[in-house]
């Protein structure tokens, strides 16, 4: 799938997020018993449907500026994409409010908070993931290794060295497999990121040519994927000195954002499969669905991902993403040709009036 490129990412999310919605949302039907009020089923799957309207063409319009406004129709549902959106939720909105039966009014509100929660859990979350695979698919694959890597050796130091309970949630959960679930996948994913920062078609951000007309994932490694030195302390420079050892250290950038952020999967992410826990347990339900035997549905499998890709994408917005010409030049190919020569001729004017470009003889 990775190998496949963007495209087959996008599409694995999306069926990813399809079936994780589905199990939230069956799980309503049944605590609320609505299976006799004919619309609701297709009202949750409706809000679906317009919220990914929403969330994928945010996406594509930031992504694909060049390439939509190629194509004769496309520029149209741009320009008004947020019109259009918000006029779908209103249609979903009104046909819910003319639903409603008076003796299930109770049951009916809630559902549809239900299913305006389980909207926030998947699809924003997925718009998130997708996000942050732009950036490069090391941001996509990173934060799921951790994820995996963190719930494999927790469970495998609270096996053989488990003894103090960590949470009533979960009570097979303990201290030493925490502790040392931590303590491995901040290890692990540091030795991860040394191999994936070395291959350019995971550190590349997903970028649309429109020279080749097509996505490329090949680019010059920016500095945070490039091996760099550091000094040290005084007192451990000497050290290292006295040790005839070199007196700074060479690594990449990319290793500190990995520590935090295998931090984050190591402490907080727990919490998302201990909240998953807690709200099985208050509907009295073993698992989400039975797709996976054993392991039960998607949904339980997910849990902690979704937590994991808001803090990702809130990370890469805070310390990482910043302005860049390529980025820039993608939203001046998205507006009008008269916008387009309007800011030609102001950015021209400002470096003449600054003298950063000179004048023509």
């Amino acid at each position: 799938i990775i190998y496949g490129g963007p495209l087959a990412l996008m599409i694995t999310v999306f069926l990813v997020q399809v079936k994780c919605f589905a199990e939230i949302i069956n799980i309503g039907y049944a605590v609320y018993k609505m299976d006799n009020l004919p619309w609701f089923r297709s009202l949750s799957w409706y809000f679906l449907v317009a919220s990914n309207y929403f969330f994928y063409g945010e996406s594509l319009v930031e992504q694909f500026g060049v390439l939509i406004n190629n194509v004769d129709f496309l520029p149209f549902l741009v320009r008004y994409h947020r019109l259009i959106s918000f006029s779908m939720y209103i249609i979903g909105f009104v046909w819910f409010v003319l639903s409603l039966v008076k003796k299930y009014y109770l049951r009916q509100f809630s559902l549809f908070a239900w299913t305006h929660v389980a909207l926030l859990c998947v699809v924003t979350q997925s718009y998130l993931i997708i996000q942050n695979m732009f950036q490069g698919l090391i941001w996509l694959i990173m934060p799921v290794m951790m994820v995996i890597i963190n719930d494999i050796m927790a469970y495998v130091f609270g096996f053989f060295m488990g003894r103090t309970p960590l949470i009533k949630l979960s009570p097979k959960k303990t201290w030493e497999g925490f502790i040392g679930g931590g303590l491995a996948t901040v290890v692990m994913s540091l030795g991860l990121a040394y191999f994936m920062c070395q291959v350019p078609y995971l550190i590349c951000p997903i970028e649309y040519s429109a020279e080749l007309e097509r996505m490329t994932m090949s680019c010059e490694p920016s500095a945070l994927f490039r091996p760099q030195e550091y000094g040290l302390p005084d007192t451990v420079t000497t050290w290292r000195r006295i040790l005839g050892m070199k007196e700074t250290v060479t690594f990449y950038p990319f290793f500190v954002h990995c520590f935090f952020m295998s931090l984050f999967a190591s402490i907080i992410g727990p919490f998302g499969g201990f909240f998953a826990s807690g709200f099985k347990r208050a509907f009295k339900i073993k698992d989400f669905g039975d797709l996976i035997p054993g392991h039960g549905g998607i949904m339980d499998r997910f849990d902690c991902q979704f937590l994991m890709a808001t803090f990702v994408n809130v990370y890469i917005h805070s310390f990482i993403n910043i302005p860049t010409p390529g980025k820039l030049l993608q939203q001046v190919f998205m507006l009008r040709p008269d916008e387009q020569l309007e800011l030609f001729h102001g950015l021209q004017d400002s470096l003449l009036a600054r003298g950063i470009l000179q004048p023509e003889a």
